[in-house]
């Protein structure tokens, strides 16, 4: 086994270190003036309405979207590919943009850490990303919270809309992990405090409005998504919305300054938007429609990525997001790492760093499997290796033989360590198959479908699964939702992010599985019927050791402990 060893700094220490321009001078690089700016400080702001406008006429460029293999606590490090692909087509000379989602504070704060990259292939600054950042995330629980306010109040003062205070779903919201308030009583303590009734917390990125957000292109667009979100029903058992109680004005304006495009840069100083934070194993897991065709507008080529494996965020971006958007991607780059791919062919976390080819060998069935979903979209793919210093020779040789004995093409790539130069054969590859490409994308079902056709054409064609059982629940609101005129909308699955099936424990590739479907949820607004499989919660908790227990802040106010 060869293995090498390096003494590396912490993600942290890199961004740091790092030296970044004033966030004008990423603006005009690429073609925007310092009137179309709102600066948020030095190195962060906001494209304005105006400039986004003026630019609907631009040429669009080339979309590549970027996903991965189910991940796994070894680590497949899409964002740092993202952002080192995205470095690496400026190093060739092509105007390239990276567009990204937000980071959420529970994740930050719990288990799964930051969205920025790592090592030289990071978004800055990456303390304030990580953070508050401009506030949109914030904004998102305001609209949220204000608009419970609002259905309380209307119940409490007379409920002229008849709604029924058994069957209000829509939940408060807040941008944490904290399972002790996935179900809670609200109007307790006698007439005075309002009207008694079972209530709950959503993570705010699994909120309807971070979804509604992403999905919008205009602040009309915006207001008429969020007067269209069914929050409750009335006692006759029919839907009421936003527009019922004439607040979606209100929500809107809460929400004016989130919608616009966040512009910062990466540590080679590429310009990335970074907007937007859908949860994708509860929500549909892509950057804002804003950011996306934005930077289409004012780049050749658009590094966009989706949240993980392409069971999830990719299957979301191709079948919901391409329809709200009407794009397209012209290629997909497919992340795989040795240490996951080894982790779901059996082999233990501490046991990662000895090189193992038959756990390897097994854990390719993962990485087959989503190359086999791709090709179903009929767009072409690169697989990207992601490479770590703890990968051996043969392991490496092994994985980048098998890929080609598989007729695919494959780069293996060490963006972590060396920025954009690390990424430049997987850039080469890339714009290889774009200009190569025949091909013309397909989504994997037509809205006309049933919604049980959808459900049972996404978990069978791209989860592998035998068969999908609907609990009771399930197949009645499958039936009122038809009713309601909703089967023409888009699917968006609800499922673990760490199995092909809805069982996290299932690694590799299981087969002859059943996927449950437990309830449905109707996101009218955001555009999509929400189907909840296993036990995926809207709700995360945090792990016994939070990350929050090692982060901490200097004497100069600078961040210490943040990955």
């Amino acid at each position: 086994m060869t293995t090498t060893k390096r003494k590396v700094k912490s993600d942290i220490e890199i961004a740091q270190q790092s030296t970044l321009m004033p966030i004008i001078d990423i603006a005009k690089k690429i073609g925007l003036t310092e009137d179309d700016m709102e600066s948020f400080g030095k190195y962060k702001g906001k494209i304005s309405f105006e400039a986004i406008h003026r630019l609907k006429d631009h040429t669009q460029g080339k979309l590549i979207l970027v996903t991965s293999i189910n991940p796994t606590p070894a680590g497949e490090g899409k964002s740092t590919v993202t952002v080192g692909l995205g470095d690496a087509l400026n190093q060739l000379n092509k105007k390239a943009i990276i567009a990204m989602r937000e980071p959420s504070l529970g994740p930050t704060m719990g288990i799964k850490g930051g969205a920025t990259g790592g090592g030289y292939s990071q978004v800055l600054p990456m303390e304030d990303i990580n953070l508050h950042f401009t506030g949109d995330i914030h904004a998102i629980s305001a609209a949220n919270n204000a608009l419970s306010a609002l259905i309380d109040n209307h119940m409490h003062q007379g409920n002229e809309l008849d709604i029924d205070q058994r069957r209000v779903v829509w939940k408060r919201a807040i941008d944490m992990n904290d399972r002790a308030l996935r179900q809670i009583i609200v109007g307790l303590g006698g007439p005075v405090q309002g009207v008694p009734r079972e209530d709950g917390f959503d993570i705010t990125v699994a909120s309807e409005i971070m979804a509604v957000l992403c999905l919008s292109q205009s602040i009309e667009e915006l207001r008429s998504r969020l007067g269209k979100m069914v929050v409750a029903y009335n006692v006759s058992k029919q839907p009421v919305t936003v527009e019922d109680l004439g607040v979606e004005g209100a929500l809107t304006l809460l929400l004016k300054d989130a919608l616009k495009p966040n512009l910062v840069q990466t540590i080679e100083h590429s310009p990335a938007l970074i907007h937007g934070g859908p949860f994708a194993n509860i929500a549909h897991g892509c950057n804002s429609i804003m950011a996306t065709k934005t930077a289409l507008k004012l780049a050749d080529y658009v590094v966009t990525e989706s949240g993980f494996g392409a069971d999830l965020g990719a299957e979301k971006f191709l079948n919901i997001k391409t329809r709200a958007a009407d794009i397209a991607p012209d290629a997909i780059v497919l992340v795989a790492t040795i240490r996951a791919l080894k982790m779901h062919g059996g082999q233990g976390k501490d046991k990662l760093q000895t090189e193992n080819l038959e756990a390897l060998h097994r854990g390719l069935a993962n990485l087959k499997k989503h190359m086999e979903t791709l090709d179903q979209f009929n767009v072409p793919y690169v697989v990207a290796v992601n490479r770590f210093v703890t990968d051996s020779d043969h392991e490496i040789d092994t994985l980048m033989k098998w890929c080609e004995n598989q007729s695919v093409k494959v780069s293996l790539t060490d963006v972590w360590a060396k920025g954009g130069q690390g990424g430049v054969d997987l850039a080469e590859k890339v714009l290889s198959e774009i200009e190569a490409n025949k091909k013309e994308f397909t989504p994997l079902y037509e809205l006309s479908d049933s919604l049980q056709l959808k459900i049972d054409t996404i978990a069978k064609k791209v989860y592998g699964a035998k068969e999908v059982d609907y609990t009771v629940k399930a197949r009645k609101q499958l039936e009122q939702f038809e009713e309601q005129g909703w089967g023409v909308l888009p699917i968006c699955m609800a499922k673990t992010q760490y199995s092909l099936s809805d069982d996290p424990s299932k690694l590799g590739r299981p087969e002859g599985f059943t996927i449950t479907i437990r309830e449905l949820k109707p996101k009218i607004g955001a555009g999509f019927i929400v189907a909840l499989t296993g036990e995926v919660m809207t709700m995360p908790g945090l792990p016994k050791k939070p990350a929050a227990f090692g982060m901490n802040v200097d004497e100069a106010g600078r961040a210490i402990g943040l990955f």
